[in-house]
């Protein structure tokens, strides 16, 4: 069982030089509970919502662990929100879950339920936030397979720092996010 380490939510809308011209990337952990709706977290939005969010892609995940594993490469924090997660996770593995796998996160009646769907397909908006755009992210990113996961909203409720995260199975046989994921360039 993992848990929650923290929901992130936008906390303003910054300039990029994207197709869209702005970006939602700036995600900060909030220390409240967040009601979780179809659509992802509240108080969140997406600004480019032909890649980046929808019922498939209401809520990108991202694990502790590795985020860790960044942080030494990078020589640098990766605290939670950086990557434009809305939760941080630990615990429980974020990069090759199977397709269709359920988390229930929190306790009761207000727990929320999560179905995984996709990995998360690095671009040059994140690599220009990250500051790495003239380093190759987008493909070191890739390659590292240490993509994190969109999940769609099965039931709504809300979510808080240190609710424990459980998995339920996925459907038999089903594929993980890594299974048919392609690089950027393929």
């Amino acid at each position: 069982m993992g848990h929650l380490i923290a929901p992130c939510v936008v906390v303003q809308l910054h300039a990029d030089a994207g197709s869209v011209g702005t970006t939602a990337i700036d995600k900060r952990p909030v220390d409240y509970a967040v009601k979780v709706g179809r659509l992802g977290l509240y108080a969140d939005v997406q600004a480019d919502r032909k890649n980046h969010g929808g019922e498939e892609k209401a809520v990108y995940a991202y694990a502790a662990e590795d985020a860790d594993w960044w942080a030494q490469q990078l020589g640098r924090d990766i605290p939670p929100g950086l990557f434009g997660e809305n939760l941080r996770v630990e615990g429980i593995d974020a990069s090759t879950p199977q397709i269709g796998e359920r988390w229930r996160i929190g306790t009761g009646e207000d727990a929320v339920v999560l179905e995984v769907t996709y990995p998360r397909t690095p671009c040059m908006t994140f690599a220009r936030w990250m500051g790495e755009d003239d380093n190759g992210w987008v493909r070191r990113f890739s390659d590292a397979r240490r993509l994190g996961t969109y999940l769609r909203v099965v039931k709504t409720g809300t979510v808080k720092a240190g609710d424990p995260i459980e998995v339920e199975a996925a459907p038999v046989g089903s594929p993980t996010i890594l299974d048919n994921y392609r690089l950027p360039s393929d």
